[in-house]
């Protein structure tokens, strides 16, 4: 059976009265090329467990189960579900969940049968993207690495460096590496969604940022500090950083304008202007833990 024939997809689809969903972003990908940039961006072995999500009919759960132990294939579309069982009924190490997988996470780790060490593989519905790599970067039993099919534009915002940063750039780059793997063509699914998609590769720091940078300070203050610093500076993306932190934290510009200027930060920068460090460095200076 041939997962990447359009023609194939449609029968698929036609025996389980479906079709296509736009609203749960069914777009199936048909291109063996993409494919196998995808998993070799993963890095599988015999001894990795894969998590994919949004599995759809089955296209890439079958090539993850090549070259993984065990592949938990979660599917929220009722219909996909039975296809997606049909078309992997061969493969005994492929287990097929149905539901949510913002939900499922939530609910527990052990219920997706995942080990402590599991890689994250998907072809994402994209209106779940940044949920997703939040929930997984901020769990206890972070994944050793997430491979997502994203949109291009997504996946630029994601890996940007100054002074071209947002608040979605600074979230993800304090808790991992991000990088590009590469484009892909809107022509590579059917349908064809609006956009080209990028391959991004999301490898979770040991630690994160806080922890590596100032290890003597308390996690339970420094991380939400540092959040409550960058939401503030973003909130006006375009007005001057001094202003947009006087604003959001309630300080006077005097002493926002101290701040900044003891941390070599000018009041009149942009939020998009300041790399990772500089905001940790901030979070910790305003609560005069450095």
């Amino acid at each position: 059976m041939d997962l990447f024939s359009i023609k194939t997809i449609k029968e698929l689809l036609t025996l389980q009265g479906a079709r296509p969903r736009k609203g749960l972003g069914q777009n199936f990908l048909i291109s063996k090329g993409v494919l196998a940039d995808i998993l070799k961006a993963a890095n599988l072995t015999k001894e990795d467990t894969v998590l994919e999500i949004g599995s759809g009919i089955g296209t890439l759960t079958r090539t993850l189960a090549q070259s993984a132990k065990k592949v938990v294939a979660v599917e929220k579309d009722h219909a996909m579900v039975k296809i997606l069982k049909e078309t992997t009924k061969d493969l005994s190490h492929i287990e097929v969940i149905r539901g949510d997988i913002l939900s499922l996470v939530k609910l527990s780790f052990a219920k997706l049968s995942l080990t402590k060490d599991y890689k994250v593989v998907a072809n994402l519905p994209y209106y779940i993207t940044s949920p997703v790599i939040r929930l997984f970067l901020e769990a206890e039993n972070k994944p050793e690495l997430l491979v997502l099919m994203v949109q291009k534009e997504v996946s630029q915002r994601i890996c940007a460096k100054p002074p071209k940063m947002s608040l979605l750039a600074v979230a993800v780059q304090f808790y991992a590496t991000p990088s590009i793997i590469s484009y892909v063509k809107k022509n590579c699914f059917w349908p064809q969604p609006k956009v080209d998609s990028a391959i991004l590769k999301i490898i979770p720091h040991k630690q994160n940022l806080g922890s590596l940078s100032y290890p003597n300070t308390n996690p339970h203050l420094r991380e939400p500090k540092f959040f409550e610093v960058v939401k503030a500076g973003f909130k006006q993306p375009r007005k001057q950083l001094g202003n947009n932190l006087a604003s959001g934290l309630k300080l006077s510009r005097q002493q926002v304008e101290t701040w900044l200027t003891q941390a070599g930060i000018q009041p009149a920068q942009r939020a998009e202007t300041l790399s990772v460090q500089d905001w940790l460095k901030l979070s910790l200076t305003k609560v005069g833990i450095t």
